[in-house]
């Protein structure tokens, strides 16, 4: 069983980040498609059957433009940094009801020096932020359930943005005021690139995403959105 990611895709990244401009990328486009985006795509459309058993709800798309694998453009145009592309790869395997990286999902970030799984909801918009808080508020002792898991405890850690104050309307003295500060809600856990070049990493990683079930369930119940 051959693996999907090489690690002709790291030294990609690393080599691009030295060069980040338009004629070098464009001399080694060749090396992006094989070494990046071809294989990404690949494992996008693999992936498919594993995410399908954790839930039927999110969506494996191997689309090179508008599925699962983010862009490697970036977006200048509010930026002060003005270098045209992303150094590393994203894929998000989002609810199918969703329209955009801020909707319930799973994500795979392979960056040299910085190779994550995460589950949750990124930036939700203001209704959708105002009901995870909500839920959490109408019933703690699941939430506490969630995050208290042995598998989701030792092996996700919760990161993000929060605010500095509590939010208005809330109780600033509620016992779980901490997590209703949250602007994101991403559990996060650690890779190696050796696992990610691994033949068995596709099983490997959907372990991982099953970790995060009852932590994505609670927020799809929140917003809405089956799981």
């Amino acid at each position: 069983m051959a693996a999907y990611f090489t690690p002709a895709l790291f030294k990609f990244l690393r080599e691009l980040r030295a060069n980040n401009n338009r004629d070098w990328f464009q001399a080694n486009k060749g090396r992006y498609e094989a070494s990046v985006k071809d294989p990404a795509l690949h494992f996008i459309s693999e992936f498919g059957p594993h995410l399908a058993k954790i839930s039927p709800h999110f969506s494996a798309d191997p689309r090179p433009v508008g599925g699962s694998l983010f862009r490697i453009y970036r977006d200048v145009r509010f930026s002060k940094d003005k270098s045209p592309y992303k150094t590393a790869v994203g894929i998000q395997f989002r609810h199918k009801t969703g329209r955009d990286a801020h909707a319930p999902g799973f994500y795979l970030h392979l960056e040299p020096g910085e190779v994550f799984a995460a589950a949750g909801m990124w930036h939700p918009d203001g209704p959708s932020l105002k009901a995870i808080r909500d839920a959490i508020v109408a019933d703690p002792a699941r939430w506490k359930r969630v995050l208290g898991r042995k598998t989701f405890k030792e092996g996700f850690e919760l990161g993000g943005d929060s605010l500095k104050r509590p939010p208005r309307g809330y109780d600033p003295e509620h016992p779980l005021v901490d997590d209703l500060r949250r602007k994101d809600f991403i559990a996060y856990t650690g890779l190696t690139q050796k696992e990610v070049t691994g033949a068995g990493f596709p099983q490997a990683l959907a372990g991982r995403y099953r970790q995060t079930s009852a932590f994505v369930s609670f927020l799809c119940d929140a917003v809405g959105a089956d799981f």
